[in-house]
């Protein structure tokens, strides 16, 4: 019984893996052959996409090339259009330019006939000319050149007859209404005004008790000659000149202040960077009082007051400045007189004259610390500080950096200059003095019929001796004229130079 039932059911298993492996076999057929039946459709799908894309892509190319083929069509058609439009003009420009040249050679033989013909006629007329120049010749018994050279020499008396004549003229006028005007303005000016004036440089020469002494000021090492010209500013020059040294400084208040600290430091013996900075300190208080002091007594001196005390400071500092050997402070005192005078003359603000003639210099003081011209910087300053426009004006302006605009202003100008140019203001070598001198005598006897010249007035003035037998009184002042000019093209010279020529006739007989 169970035999059976085992061989039962090993043989429905056997037929169950029949049936089944039957089973399978037909679905896996079934599935090959949809996938190949799937397979042949994506293909065809595949293959039919491709035939439409190529088609697309070819009607695509197909009108872009139509679409280029057109455009090159226009373009060439464009060029063909520009060429023979090129040509056309080519073609008429051809045909002007033969048309011109054509012109031009019947216009070149026009010219050739015309030269020739010119020529014949030059011929012509220069043996009209030479036989009427041979004609007046034998009438007027003089040579061609002769009858020139006489023209000539007629034309330049005349000219120079009236050229002297105008001169004088001219001179008369101007002196006359110079004499109405001026009311002897500056002569009386410079007559009441006498200011001394210093002669200083940029050095200082301090002297010493004995040689030993720079030793002590050199220091160990250099360290108290190191530190005096660090606190001071100034080059302190150890030379070999005996018992003395020597401060130099382009600035005269600092060079100032370190003479009289080195003064000091000798006088006590103690020398070290300590000491120096004390007395430095010491130095620096006394001399700014004494700046105040000048600016202050400058304003009594002028007796103009009302002065911003910045402007007093910096005034007091033209005490320690010079130009051209001439202390500053007293320059600029020295102009305000001179203006306050010519102004009481002319019957202007006196006040102001006097206020522009002190301050017109203030730029000097400060002008190695400050780019510019120092009339520039002064008015600069002053308008900085208060001043009225006027004054602010005529101080920019007594330069001639810009135009003077007010009376007082060209005051200040005139009082300056005379200032500046009167005998004896400025410094000169002895050297180049003489030379100058030497060189205006030399340029006037140059000069055809001067007998002898003189300088004269520190050379302001020249005097010329003339020969009266060659030269007339019209020719002398011609002249003189000639002379001024010639010395003013070729020499330098503060202010003016006055040229005189005189013309002397003498007499001479002897009683017997």
């Amino acid at each position: 019984m169970s035999i059976t039932v085992i061989v039962t059911a090993l043989g429905a298993l056997l037929v169950g893996f029949g049936v089944g492996f039957v089973v399978r076999r037909v679905l896996a057929e079934a599935k090959i052959a949809s996938a190949e039946t799937e397979s042949k459709k994506i293909l065809e799908d595949a293959k039919n996409k491709a035939e439409s894309a190529n088609k697309e892509a070819l009607l695509e190319a197909k009108d872009q090339i139509y679409a280029m083929r057109q455009e090159g069509e226009k373009e060439l058609k464009e060029r063909r259009t520009d060429m023979h439009n090129m040509e056309k003009r080519l073609t008429e420009k051809e045909q002007l330019i033969e048309t011109k040249g054509s012109q031009l050679d019947v216009r070149e033989k026009e010219v050739q006939d015309r030269s020739k013909e010119i020529d014949e006629k030059k011929v012509e007329y220069d043996e009209v000319i030479s036989e009427q120049k041979t004609v007046l010749e034998k009438i007027a018994g003089l040579s061609g050149e002769e009858a020139k050279e006489l023209l000539l020499k007629k034309i330049e008396d005349e000219v120079r007859h009236d050229a002297s004549q105008l001169i004088r003229d001219i001179e008369s006028e101007a002196r006359d209404e110079a004499d109405k005007r001026a009311k002897n303005i500056v002569s009386l000016s410079i007559q009441r005004v006498a200011a001394d004036h210093t002669a200083e440089t940029t050095v200082s020469v301090i002297p010493l008790p004995n040689d030993e002494m720079k030793g002590r000021i050199i220091g160990r090492e250099g360290r108290n000659i190191r530190a005096f010209e660090t606190i001071t500013g100034i080059n302190l020059i150890i030379d070999d000149t005996p018992e003395a040294v020597i401060l130099s400084s382009f600035d005269p208040v600092r060079r100032e202040i370190a003479r009289l600290t080195l003064d000091k430091l000798i006088a006590d013996g103690r020398i070290h960077p300590a000491r120096i900075e004390e007395t430095f300190e010491k130095s620096t208080a006394e001399v700014d009082a004494e700046i105040r002091n000048a600016g202050e007594q400058a304003t009594l001196d002028t007796n103009i007051h009302g002065y911003h005390a910045d402007i007093l400071r910096v005034l007091g500092r033209l005490k320690y400045r010079t130009s051209y050997g001439q202390n500053v402070l007293q320059v600029s005192l020295e102009v305000s007189h001179l203006a306050g005078m010519m102004a009481a003359e002319l019957g202007v603000d006196v006040r102001l004259a006097k206020r522009a003639g002190l301050l017109h210099d203030l730029g000097k003081a400060i002008d190695h610390e400050v780019e510019g011209p120092h009339a520039v910087i002064g008015a600069d300053l002053a308008k900085r500080l208060n001043e009225s426009p006027k004054i602010c004006h005529a101080i920019e302006a007594h330069h001639a950096d810009i135009e003077p605009q007010t009376v007082e202003a060209v005051l200040v100008q005139a009082a300056d200059a005379i200032s500046a140019s009167r005998p004896g203001a400025r410094r000169e070598m002895l050297e180049s003095y003489i030379k100058r001198l030497e060189k205006l005598e030399s340029l006037a006897e140059s000069y055809k019929g001067v007998e002898k010249s003189y300088a004269m007035q520190a050379g302001r003035e020249i005097r010329i001796m003339v020969r009266p037998e060659e030269l007339d009184d019209k020719d002398s002042t011609l002249l003189a004229r000639e002379i001024a000019k010639e010395i003013e093209e070729q020499l330098e010279y503060p202010g003016q130079i006055k040229v005189i020529v005189i013309r002397e006739n003498r007499a001479i007989e002897y009683a017997k």
